[in-house]
């Protein structure tokens, strides 16, 4: 009497391995990269894994495999995908648009750095006219430029035209005058009384 398994494997055959060449083709294709999680070797160990599930009568076409990485696979299981893992290219597509997106906001930011430093050069050049100088300490400067950058220029060399004429003998005396101006209109727009 026969146990039944002999008329099993008669009737559905055993399923034959994904052969070395077509699996190498997968990986190519996919970037030897995990479709699911991004995960590549040496980190991660890749398999071939079937979009439609072979138990479920998915073939062995290279267009129903996908490179799966052993944790993804397993996880995966005999589950058929609703929606197929995009492509290398549409990844490839969207990584070119992020570059091309930074690489605008830096030459933005580049921009306005460059027009910072050059609004606040005119006022130091006003100052070092003024005062017959060759230079400002550093920590000055950047106290220009953070009003610059917060009031805008057209305020802050109207604060620097006002310090001149007020105290125009001494320059550390001008400066903390113009400084205590610039300051009094970073408050007001903080209270939200406008400038």
């Amino acid at each position: 009497m026969e146990d039944g398994s002999s008329k099993l494997n008669e009737i559905i055959p055993a399923r034959l391995p994904i052969g070395k060449k077509l699996r190498f083709e997968v990986f190519k294709r996919d970037g030897f990269k995990c479709q699911y999680c991004g995960g590549h070797p040496p980190d991660k160990i890749l398999e071939v894994d079937h979009i439609d599930p072979a138990a479920n009568g998915g073939s062995d076409d290279e267009t129903n495999l996908i490179t799966a990485c052993f944790d993804c696979n397993r996880g995966k299981g005999a589950r058929s995908l609703s929606d197929i893992p995009r492509s290398l290219a549409d990844r490839a597509s969207e990584i070119a648009e992020r570059e091309e997106q930074i690489a605008g906001y830096e030459a933005i930011m580049r921009a306005f750095r460059d027009r910072l430093d050059k609004d606040s050069y005119k006022i130091l050049g006003k100052l070092c006219d003024h005062f017959d100088l060759k230079g400002i300490p550093k920590d000055n400067f950047q106290s220009i430029k953070r009003f610059v950058d917060h009031l805008g220029f057209h305020e802050v060399i109207i604060s620097c035209d006002s310090a001149i004429a007020k105290q125009p003998y001494y320059y550390n005396v001008c400066f903390k005058y113009f400084c205590g101006i610039c300051w009094g209109k970073l408050r007001n727009r903080w209270d939200g009384r406008g400038t």
